[in-house]
């Protein structure tokens, strides 16, 4: 009999859990999406501007003007720099008037582009700073008693066992159990409370929320401007210069338009397509990010249902999805593996589903019971 009272606890006590390492002060306050998010829109139109003015810088003039025959290098030089600072188109209408394009989209195209990936940082920068301080310190504490929680029940089925082996009458340890049972003596309610506290606030999901809606808003926005670019601009890589201006106004040798040719014309061209087609792409993932807090994660509380009167769920405490416990649970969903009982209660959940006799586990401390051998004795509920 000893010999099997040793082995309980020593079964007891290898199912505590260790203390919790210094990892989870480095929890991931992003999800796996966002993040993907992030490093598309932020990264995508920071590295075509650095490939296009890397092509500037190696090639040189970006414009190039057929100047009369007559001309020097110098003067070629200097139309091609006049045209460039201009960058105004001269044509005629259908009725022959003359009139003017400015141009001056495509000189500033990749500055702008500069502009969206600062503007596509923004909402990950209103998250860092007004919702992932209070989201850290909810999923610390959190995390933390959920773990103490699953290793509260291990040791007071240690306790369990100290008192039944030391009971002369096991019958009447049996009848106190079930009283206790009946009481709720074993429930933790800290943590139970503090996560139906959270039903009530919404802070966290209005920055969330807020946070997918401006980075649609900036993904349609850039959007919208490219096709402006495309309709307006991007198909004249030919226009007509005049530099007939100033000192040079009065000389006859000077003809009055100048042919010239936008060299990095394509390559804007390839540019825009590439991150307006990929910030199309991303728009239904921003919905889905959105559309993600109008359901529950059930699976993570279902499973740590298994603690003693931990019964979020079944006692239909979960009402409208739009809150901040809603969003916790996506996050403690990204933080799994640092729930070192989830894998246990997880173990625990599939082995009641597989015995034989469901009745008997209701909580962990019903399964500990069993394994520690406390079965022989115990009634049936």
């Amino acid at each position: 009999m000893s010999l099997s009272h040793t082995a309980a606890e020593y079964m007891l006590s290898d199912a505590l859990l260790p203390d919790p390492s210094s990892s989870r002060a480095k929890l991931r306050l992003e999800l796996p999406s966002d993040r993907l998010l992030k490093f598309v829109t932020v990264g995508l139109p920071l590295c075509l501007v650095s490939l296009a003015f890397a092509r500037e810088f190696s090639a040189g003039s970006q414009i190039s003007c057929f100047s009369p025959t007559n001309f020097t290098g110098k003067q070629s030089a200097y139309t091609d720099t006049a045209c460039w600072d201009s960058l105004i188109h001269h044509g005629f209408d259908a009725e022959g008037r003359a009139v003017t394009k400015s141009l001056w989209a495509l000189k500033v195209f990749p500055y702008s582009l500069l502009v969206v990936a600062v503007l596509m940082y923004l909402p990950y920068l209103l998250w860092r700073y007004a919702a992932a301080p209070a989201l850290h310190c909810d999923l610390l504490f959190i995390i933390d008693e959920l773990d103490k929680s699953y290793n509260r029940s291990v040791r007071l089925v240690q306790h369990m066992k100290k008192v039944q082996q030391a009971s002369a009458e096991p019958e009447q340890f049996w009848e106190e159990y079930e009283r206790a049972r009946r009481e709720r003596y074993f429930e933790f309610p800290l943590l139970e409370r503090y996560l139906s506290c959270k039903q009530h606030a919404h802070a966290l999901v209005s920055i969330y929320i807020l946070r997918n809606l401006l980075l649609l808003l900036f993904l349609a926005a850039t959007c919208l401007y490219l096709v402006f670019l495309h309709l307006n601009i991007f198909f004249q890589d030919e226009f007509s210069c005049s530099i007939k201006t100033g000192l040079l106004q009065a000389e006859p040798h000077i003809p009055s338009l100048i042919p010239c040719k936008l060299v990095f014309f394509s390559v804007f061209q390839l540019i825009s397509l590439s991150v307006g087609s990929v910030y199309i792409l991303l728009i239904p993932v921003v919905i889905y990010n959105a559309l993600q807090l109008c359901q529950w994660d059930k699976g993570l509380l279902s499973v740590y249902e298994m603690l003693p009167a931990f019964d979020l769920l079944s006692r239909r405490m979960l009402t409208c999805p739009l809150n901040d416990l809603n969003v916790i649970l996506l996050f403690l969903r990204a933080n799994i593996s640092e729930l070192t009982s989830f894998s246990r209660l997880n173990a625990v959940s599939a082995l009641r589903e597989a015995t034989a006799n469901k009745e008997d586990i209701d909580t962990v401390i019903d399964f500990m019971t069993l394994l520690a051998g406390l079965e022989t004795t115990k009634p049936k509920h």
